[in-house]
């Protein structure tokens, strides 16, 4: 099956978002969490509209929805694109300046603003498969947006292809563009009813090719030290530090092991994410990762062990530990409808790629949407080296991507019932 023709403007597209600061803020009490998220939004809705989406819009909270109408007399399944609009807090967003490295050939590449920030063979295999390709990064003093820029790119110049090729048959497409992802509010005020897809897909991966079906589950533990406070000059056999203790616990964490920095494939990690607190009272701050839920549950007992043990120094000072449930395996959901991956590997190969099947060590907005009635795996976008200065995509995967996309819409009309 040949690739439909039309124009690629994916990279045009992706150049003029990348450059709109969308950092969403986990500080933040609003929604979305920064304001600058909605300049991105809206300028979608605009170009949205103008392709002739009639019903494109932005609402109070920062999400854009879109309808593509169906084409074909077939009852097909409402699908829906998604990506988000927010860039990571990690890594500064702001006066991003995109490098455009034409047929790459090979090699380190160094970023012009910062000699010190290169882009290494050595600790980017990924590029060994881009050579001839054009290869966009930063100057080096910002990240790029390619996370996931690039997909809500993909995504728009896809819409435009279907919109401007009506011999495409299709079924109705939803297009959701979500704020404050990366902090984990992506889907809080989405609303399923107003979008009204079947099934769904993320364009957020990284490695062309590359169809995610399974994520990690993931909670967060929060671990309250009451230490018991004296004035130091009156301390001995009295006082019992609260920072002390929270620092004896995070020093007995396993060192070679359980860690993000020791894990790799299906290993799941305990990861310390804040500590604060003063000598009477102190908090810790955790997420606990790992792919099962018994494997999340070893991790949090483990934790408490620790703790446990810990406290035996300190008699006289209690804790209190409190778990919370952040987003679940996405694999238990989407295994009940394998046609949605098994479609989205067809795509793959009519795009010309080796279809990959992986998994996430991580969750995207998929992770919760399935779980909330909309099953979502995730597709590759092509970026690649996220929340970094390093960060990197090419012309080419995106092209890629947006082929994938439009063959999703074929797939979907062609395996429905008259």
């Amino acid at each position: 099956m040949t690739t439909p023709a039309f124009t690629h403007t994916v990279t045009e597209r992706f150049l003029r978002y990348v450059v709109i600061d969308t950092q969403s803020d986990p500080a933040s009490s609003t929604y979305p969490s920064t304001g600058k998220q909605k300049d991105l939004g809206r300028l979608l809705v605009a170009e949205l509209q103008a392709m002739g989406i009639g019903d494109a819009h932005l609402d109070q909270h920062g999400y854009v929805y879109a309808t593509i109408p169906a084409n074909t007399q077939k009852k097909v399944p409402v699908i829906c694109f998604c990506s988000h609009m927010d860039t990571s807090p990690d890594c500064s967003g702001r006066n991003v300046k995109p490098q455009l490295v034409r047929n790459y050939r090979g090699g380190d590449i160094t970023l012009p603003a910062d000699p010190a920030q290169v882009i290494r063979v050595a600790e980017h295999p990924a590029l060994k498969d881009q050579i001839g390709n054009d290869i966009i990064t930063t100057d080096g003093t910002t990240l790029l947006g390619a996370d996931n820029k690039a997909g809500v790119a993909e995504i728009m110049d896809a819409a435009h292809a279907l919109v401007q090729n009506p011999q495409i048959k299709h079924g109705t497409i939803k297009i959701l563009f979500t704020p404050d992802e990366e902090i984990g509010r992506g889907v809080d005020k989405v609303n399923l009813k107003k979008l009204g897809a079947d099934f769904a897909y993320t364009i957020d991966g990284e490695s062309a090719g590359t169809i995610e079906d399974e994520t990690f589950s993931a909670d967060g533990v929060t671990i309250t030290i009451e230490g018991v406070s004296t004035h130091p000059g009156f301390a001995k056999g009295k006082m019992e530090h609260a920072i002390k203790i929270a620092a004896a616990i995070v020093d007995r964490l396993p060192k070679d092991t359980c860690s993000p920095e020791t894990t790799e494939g299906k290993q799941g990690f305990l990861h310390p994410i804040g500590i604060t607190g003063a000598l009477e009272k102190a908090t810790l701050g955790f997420i606990v990762r790992d792919f099962t839920e018994v494997g999340l549950k070893e991790k949090e007992v483990l934790l408490e062990g620790i703790v446990k043990d810990v406290m035996k120094g300190f008699p006289r000072s209690t804790y209190a530990i409190e778990i919370k449930e952040q987003y679940r395996n996405m694999k238990e959901v989407i295994d009940r409808h394998p046609e949605i991956v098994d479609y989205a590997i067809e795509a793959i190969r009519r795009a010309g790629l080796k279809p990959v099947r992986s998994s996430i060590r991580g969750g995207t907005d998929g992770s919760r949407l399935s779980f909330m009635g909309l099953p979502c795996p995730n597709i590759f976008a092509g970026e690649h080296a996220f929340h970094s200065r390093l960060e990197w995509v090419s012309v080419q995967d995106m092209e890629r991507a947006v082929q994938t996309i439009v063959h999703l819409a074929m797939i979907w009309e062609e395996r429905s019932n008259v």
